[in-house]
């Protein structure tokens, strides 16, 4: 069955009713993703692309330097299909090792050794299609794996 990605309205407003709506029987599990954000110190935010005719959240890291700088990183995208939400993170190629030596799932570090870079950007995406909190504890990994990334 094809996948159907959802909120491409720009006008639509989101809430938490649309939320569950769309995603039927994973909106348990998003709503604990976003519950569990705020101990990695990320910031969903959500906006509407024009080049994707879709909304976005963007998972934001959001820290304060030494000098008094805000600064923020971002960590991972986060899209909405029915049934299901998808957290992509994009790898910088030159740290794919570091990836791979993370505490991860076989199933994860099989998806980041076949990943391909995207082009001529030197990142290659990994993608979790997320219908459950099963793979919350990679995902964790991962944000923290970003967070710490220059």
């Amino acid at each position: 069955m094809e996948q159907k990605q959802l909120l491409r309205d720009p006008n639509v407003e989101l809430t938490k009713e649309v939320f569950a709506e769309c995603l039927g029987a994973a909106k348990d599990a998003y709503f604990e993703f976003l519950d569990m954000l705020p101990d990695h110190e990320i910031v969903l935010d959500w906006r509407y692309y024009k080049d994707g005719s879709a909304w976005l959240g963007k998972g934001l890291y959001k820290w304060t330097t030494t000098r008094g700088t805000a600064k923020e990183k971002n960590t991972f995208w986060l899209s909405v299909w029915e049934d299901l939400f998808k957290v992509v993170f994009y790898i910088p190629e030159k740290h794919r090792e570091d990836a791979l030596n993370l505490p991860l799932a076989s199933e994860v570090k099989r998806m980041v050794e076949a990943a391909k870079q995207m082009g001529k950007l030197k990142f290659f995406p990994v993608i979790f299609e997320v219908a459950s909190s099963e793979q919350f504890d990679d995902i964790s990994k991962l944000i923290d794996f970003r967070k710490g990334l220059k």
